[in-house]
């Protein structure tokens, strides 16, 4: 438990105490004061009471409103105070936010670099290079208002895996909302049709979009084919590799599609059964030899700390991605969020878990650096980059990409530098306002409600894009 004289501050503080492991046990005390130009932050953890003095720089001071600043050094206080009182650092030590690359740009408008700031952060050497390198690779596609990304949502799975909290549920399931989610996007599409401005890029996601049958995809990529002006990036997020036919992807060819992902997420059949997925490594392989004659540019997903997955095991999936080539190859961290059931285990189960359900996080250092290295000496760089709440070790995802193959879609959506005109069940768009002002609306998470209510939503979503809210 923790409590702040700022009460507003209490969530920041939070999110630092859920960094190391055991300090949601302890009874945190903490009072805030400033003196002159200085920051006095004090924590009081059972009888032992600590005290932070920091003054900040004079960039921070003009350019940076009051809250912020108190926040930065109160988090970095209580970072230092758990750091050493837990004996371990972090990979990026005080930063809590999802988008360690938004501080860095704010950071290089105020004063021209963002290294100093983030090493004042306790952020690692070896991050602080990672984010000087996405940065950079990011310089010919970073375009701040340049328009709008579209989004479009098919939330449905062959099964749901045990990591997931997204609200896709198996198909068996849902497959009789179909006929009338088709109908709810194809109105949404329609009336999203004048909205879309400058359309960068295209994303059908999922879930796993390849599970539709291929007359119920072609029906998407029909009634998507007239707002496709300007030439905008195409990506379709195909999926599984178990769902993968030589008919859909004809038809994502002939639909102006220009990229699909492959989401193996692993390469070891045995960690492939433990998260509940019904493919093998083989079929990976397979999903990318029946793509390789129509010339999609391929993301493909691999996640280390997976259930029972040893570092060897996370390494030969890195191997086995990078020697098929793929445009974007993306390394996500382990994050369990409510509704997933492998979270569900380790809160109800308990101690008497299955041992291969339980959230490891020894050795995933090992994986994020591995994959680091092999990356870079495949010739691919990173180019995005995002963090969550309740991740393994403390670490990221990071979207790595071969030299001018980089995902238009992801850099935007990562670094929310265009509009985002998301259709469907829990499609969330977002409307940017200069003075760095966004807006979101969401739709309903489950389909029937969406079903439901989808006129409200097309009318709420055109008020928001014309600026009427």
């Amino acid at each position: 438990m923790l409590t702040s004289s700022l009460k507003w501050l209490e969530p920041d503080l939070m999110d630092v105490v859920r960094l190391f492991r055991g300090a949601e046990e302890l009874e945190i005390a903490h009072e805030f004061d400033a003196v002159g130009f200085s920051h006095i932050n004090k924590f009081r953890i059972g009888a032992s009471e600590r005290g932070f003095e920091a003054i900040p720089d004079a960039d921070e001071s003009i350019f940076l409103p009051w809250r912020a600043l108190v926040k930065r050094y109160a988090k970095l206080a209580l970072y230092d105070l758990l750091s050493e009182m837990f004996d371990m650092t972090l990979p990026w030590g005080s930063l809590t936010g999802i988008r360690p690359t938004a501080l860095a740009y704010k950071q290089l408008k105020i004063s021209g670099e963002f290294e100093k700031t983030f090493g004042k952060l306790r952020v690692s050497e070896e991050n602080i290079a990672l984010v000087k390198r996405v940065l950079e690779a990011q310089k010919p596609y970073y375009r701040p208002f340049a328009g709008t990304d579209l989004f479009i949502s098919l939330p449905f799975c062959p099964t749901k895996c045990e990591y997931c909290s997204f609200i896709t549920a198996p198909i068996a399931g849902t497959k009789k909302y179909m006929p009338a989610y088709l109908d709810a996007l194809e109105k949404e599409l329609s009336a999203a049709e004048e909205l879309c401005g400058n359309l960068r890029s295209v994303y059908i996601g999922g879930g796993t979009p390849f599970v539709l049958e291929e007359e119920e995809l072609e029906r998407v990529l029909q009634m998507t084919s007239p707002l496709l002006k300007g030439d905008p990036e195409y990506t379709v997020e195909a999926g599984r590799p178990d769902t993968f036919t030589e008919k859909k992807l004809e038809l994502c060819k002939t639909y102006g599609v220009t990229r699909i992902c492959i989401n193996a997420q692993s390469f070891s059949d045995k960690t492939l059964r433990a998260i509940g997925r019904k493919h093998t490594a083989e079929d990976v392989y397979r999903a990318f030899k029946m793509a390789s004659p129509y010339g999609f540019d391929i993301n493909c997903d691999l996640i280390a700390g997976l259930t029972g997955e040893s570092v060897e095991e996370f390494e030969g999936s890195v191997d086995a991605a990078i020697s098929l080539s793929p445009a974007n190859i993306t390394v996500h961290t382990l994050c369990l969020k409510k509704g997933a059931r492998l979270k569900e285990e380790l809160l109800y189960r308990g101690e008497n878990a299955d041992p291969h359900a339980r959230l490891r996080e020894e050795g995933i250092a090992e994986m994020i650096d591995y994959s680091r290295e092999k990356l870079l000496g495949a010739g691919y760089v990173p180019y995005y980059l995002y963090r969550q709440k309740y991740m393994a070790g403390a670490h990221e995802n990071v979207g790595w990409t071969k030299p001018n193959r980089a995902c238009i879609y992801n850099i935007d959506v990562m670094e929310e530098i265009g509009d985002n005109l998301a259709v469907g069940a829990n499609a969330i768009s977002k409307k940017l306002f200069h003075g760095e002002r966004i807006e979101r609306l969401a739709a309903p998470k489950d389909i029937p409600t969406y079903l439901s209510k989808v006129d409200t939503v097309i009318e709420e979503k055109r008020k928001l894009f014309n600026g009427e809210v």
